[in-house]
């Protein structure tokens, strides 16, 4: 399934506000971070696998620059375990 431009904006602002990553306690939205996009666009070519699996498929599939691009970890790692329900919850209204 893929979304048109409109609707590809409209998923990433979504996420943007929405979801964050959690590093020492501190939150830092995927807006702020920009990653909002990359993700968006990772679940915009999974929505067809049903929100579930297609978040966790994109969350694997975002790798985030560490260290000034020394390292890299899958978004996966950095988003704490309730954020993966709230990204389903926005990816669902994408998926029917």
């Amino acid at each position: 399934m893929s979304l048109k431009a409109e609707q590809l904006k409209e998923l990433s602002l979504a996420l943007a506000d929405r979801l964050y990553i959690q590093v020492a306690g501190w939150h830092l939205y995927l807006g702020d971070a920009g990653l909002a996009d990359p993700l968006a666009i990772e679940c915009a070519a999974r929505l067809d696998q049903g929100s579930g699996v297609c978040a966790r498929q994109a969350l694997e599939a975002v790798q985030v620059p560490i260290g000034g691009g020394a390292g890299r970890l899958p978004l996966a790692r950095l988003i704490p375990p309730g954020q993966l329900r709230d990204l389903e919850d926005v990816l669902e209204p994408f998926c029917g």
